[in-house]
């Protein structure tokens, strides 16, 4: 396959607000990341780690309490978001949305939202082929029509809706604003690294955005020794920009389940 270029990546993530990168990484570290993140699912699961997104919540906050019945590069950029997206026990969904604007808006609102700068990019990484993520390609540069106004939050035929198809080691970097939801199978294999990067400086919204997931309470563990020195410090850069914006106490939260 031909090699995509950066202004071409990025052209396609302005025009369609999503991009797929292929084979960003390599079968055998598909397999290192396999076996870090089984180790993971099965400290969670145990209950050594409560920092969950548990079922059937969409929105934080989320009841770790939950999880034993139901599981789970510039100098100015800032780690935000880290998580980890497994296999549920059950077959579930999520309702259509944007991350940073509410249903309820109007579409003047709406507009005006999506026109600002775009200061940050949502990712997954797949460790197993994946198309749990449903979009409708440039619905990030308009409001909603009427028909996606009084859809039903889990219409399964919206109009121009693309399920986005991954292979173990694709990426695809999305605009978190883009029109969108997930849909997963529990009887499919799933382990889908899942995070944002932002730029340094962004408004009190995306704080909360942020913070709400409570990344703000585990980030400082974050060890990355083990990374060659130049990504380590990198990595050690983003983090401390996100320790600064706070532990996400006081943020409160940005939409709410029905």
């Amino acid at each position: 396959m031909a090699s995509i270029s950066p202004a071409e990546l990025r052209a396609a993530l302005d025009r369609d607000g999503f991009v797929r990168i292929p084979h960003a990484f390599t079968l055998s570290e598909v397999e290192h990341f396999r076996a870090a993140c089984q180790r993971t699912v099965a400290a969670a699961r145990n209950g050594q780690w409560k920092y969950l997104r548990t079922l059937p919540k969409q929105f934080p906050p989320w009841n770790v309490e939950d999880v034993s019945e139901t599981g789970i590069f510039k100098a100015d950029l800032v780690m935000e978001l880290y998580n980890m997206l497994v296999t549920p026990h059950y077959d579930w969904s999520l309702r259509w949305h944007r991350d940073d604007i509410g249903p309820d808006v109007n579409p003047e609102e709406e507009l005006e939202r999506l026109q600002e700068p775009m200061l940050h990019a949502q990712w997954n990484l797949a460790l197993y082929e994946d198309q749990s993520l449903i979009v409708v390609p440039g619905s990030h540069k308009r409001a909603r029509t009427p028909m996606e106004r009084a859809a039903d939050p889990y219409e399964d035929d919206m109009p121009g809706q693309l399920a986005v198809k991954v292979y173990p080691g694709d990426i695809v970097f999305y605009n978190n604003n883009i029109l969108h939801r997930g849909v997963y199978d529990s009887s499919i294999e799933r382990m889908t690294l899942h995070g944002t990067m932002g730029m340094k400086g962004s408004d009190p919204a995306r704080a909360r955005n942020i913070l709400q997931h409570g990344i703000g309470k585990w980030a400082a563990q974050c060890d990355f020794h083990a990374l060659p020195a130049d990504t380590a410090k990198l990595a050690e850069d983003m983090k401390q920009r996100l320790l600064q914006m706070g532990s996400g106490d006081d943020v409160g939260y940005s939409q709410q389940d029905p």
